[in-house]
């Protein structure tokens, strides 16, 4: 039975709590147990707390039961990257640094997402400081690809991919400055949302790079996305990021059709080096959304050879900044990769990071003129190669990773610079049997535009339904 509870989605699993057809605390006895059998061989969780998620599942029952229903989220175990701060907790933040340290506020979005009733089943993995794309950790070890664990699973947002698709959890929540959640959703075959900027509360998260970060969730369906982001968007005062205005009903846009709606897909040259067996999944899922109604059209987007190193500008110098002290005082307990990505900020004059700012609005409404007014959605690859092997991307030294970062967040990184809502959707296996995804970009605060595309391509597709064999995984990788 604990098998085919953790095969559900979020919003199936939802519905029997709220009908009383499955208990919290049994689902979260079947997460919880899943988790024991099988995490030592993806290590997507940081720290697991079994006593507190029970003891969080039996009060849900006894809401519930008492006609006290909080909504969607109410009583559904979710885990969550560790580095949302929560008070009188230690948060890693993947970082050896902060193995004890306790936090003293807890983070917006875990607030709501504790106020909506959801079960806290413990922190996941990350790479170090949020300052990775492919999900290595010396401190706490690598994070496993659930589909083959040779593979990696993408970052920094690690364990959040990991453990949704390896159903130990029925969502997750990350962070994304540069693909930090639609890479690992793309590698691990899950849903991944980048919301706009500005959409979702940054207070009491740990920063990467401010004027980058977003949060967002990571789960199986794009429904269950819609149903997380649900809790999570809309104006926190304790982020002036924040928007006023108040989110749409994101569950409810997902009905409809698409038909009329157009798709642009790039034509820029960056966009034709995409490995051969990713591309034919790319234009498989084309097929479908024309299929679906949809109408398919070239656009050239504004080069995003020179956003991209606008973005790595701005990236550089805010995460030199945010580590200034500890990089100067606590230099050996940082990792190779982490100082790497980091150091390199203190290098980057003050002019041309004020320059990268000062481009950014006229840079996003060059980008919504030549595009966005044209199309509804841009249709791209999230990685263009197949999910590369933990050690074919180890670094072991300083040479080689600008290459292999550049590699791996080429379509990605980019768009947090413009602040674009970017969804990851599932499409496909490669031949080495990892996964393939597409992804979307529209308007910002077009997240409900987004999520009806990718839901009416999920209702005629199934590969969001299909699940990894752990046993297979490791067997794989032995």
């Amino acid at each position: 039975m604990d098998a085919d509870v953790c095969a559900m989605s979020l919003a199936t699993l939802s519905k029997a709590l709220e009908q009383r057809d499955i208990s919290s605390v049994e689902a979260t006895r079947a997460c919880l147990t899943a988790i024991d059998e099988h995490d030592r061989a993806i290590n997507s969780f940081i720290s697991v707390e079994p006593d507190g998620a029970l003891e969080q599942a039996a009060i849900a029952d006894e809401e519930i039961a008492a006609g006290r229903w909080r909504g969607p989220l109410h009583g559904v175990p979710l885990a969550h990257k560790d580095m949302f701060y929560r008070a009188g907790r230690i948060s890693t933040c993947g970082s050896a640094l902060c193995r004890d340290r306790v936090s003293s506020v807890t983070a917006g979005v875990l607030q709501r997402i504790g106020d909506a009733g959801a079960v806290y089943l413990g922190s996941l993995n990350m790479s170090e400081f949020a300052a990775g794309p492919t999900g290595h950790n010396v401190h706490f070890g690598h994070c496993h690809n659930p589909w083959n664990t040779a593979h990696i699973t993408g970052g920094s947002s690690s364990g959040s991919g990991a453990a949704v698709a390896a159903r130990l959890a029925f969502g997750a929540l990350g962070s994304d400055t540069g693909g930090s959640i639609r890479l690992p959703a793309a590698m691990c075959g899950v849903v991944g949302l980048k919301p706009t900027y500005g959409l979702v509360s940054r207070y009491g998260v740990m920063p990467r790079c401010w004027s980058l970060d977003v949060v967002g969730p990571l789960a199986r369906t794009v429904e269950d996305c819609a149903l997380l982001l649900q809790a999570v968007a809309g104006h926190d005062a304790r982020d002036r990021t924040t928007d006023m205005a108040p989110p749409p009903d994101y569950r409810g846009a997902l009905a409809g059709s698409i038909r009329g709606m157009t798709i642009g897909v790039p034509t820029n040259s960056v966009f034709a080096d995409v490995d051969a067996d990713v591309q034919a999944h790319l234009d498989a899922s084309l097929r479908e959304l024309v299929a679906l109604g949809a109408r398919v059209v070239p656009v050239e987007l504004p080069d995003p050879r020179a956003i991209y190193t606008l973005t790595n500008l701005v990236n550089k110098a805010e995460a030199a900044t945010i580590h200034a002290q500890w990089i100067r005082s606590r230099f050996d307990e940082y990792s190779l990769s982490a100082v790497n990505r980091i150091e390199a900020g203190f290098h980057v004059p003050a002019t041309l990071y004020l320059d990268a700012l000062r481009l950014r609005a006229p840079l996003l409404a060059d980008f919504a003129a030549r595009v966005l007014d044209r199309v509804d959605a841009v249709h791209m690859p999230v990685l263009g190669i197949p999910v590369p092997t933990i050690d074919a991307s180890e670094i072991r030294s300083t040479e080689g990773v600008p290459e292999l970062m550049e590699r791996i967040t080429r379509y990605t990184r980019w768009v947090n610079y413009l602040g674009l809502p970017g969804l990851s959707v599932p499409c496909g296996f490669t031949a080495n049997g990892l996964p393939v995804a597409y992804q979307l970009l529209g308007r910002p605060f077009s997240e409900a535009r987004l999520l009806r595309i990718a839901h009416a391509y999920q209702q005629a597709t199934d590969w969001h339904e299909r699940q990894p064999d752990l046993l297979e995984a490791v067997h794989d990788s032995a």
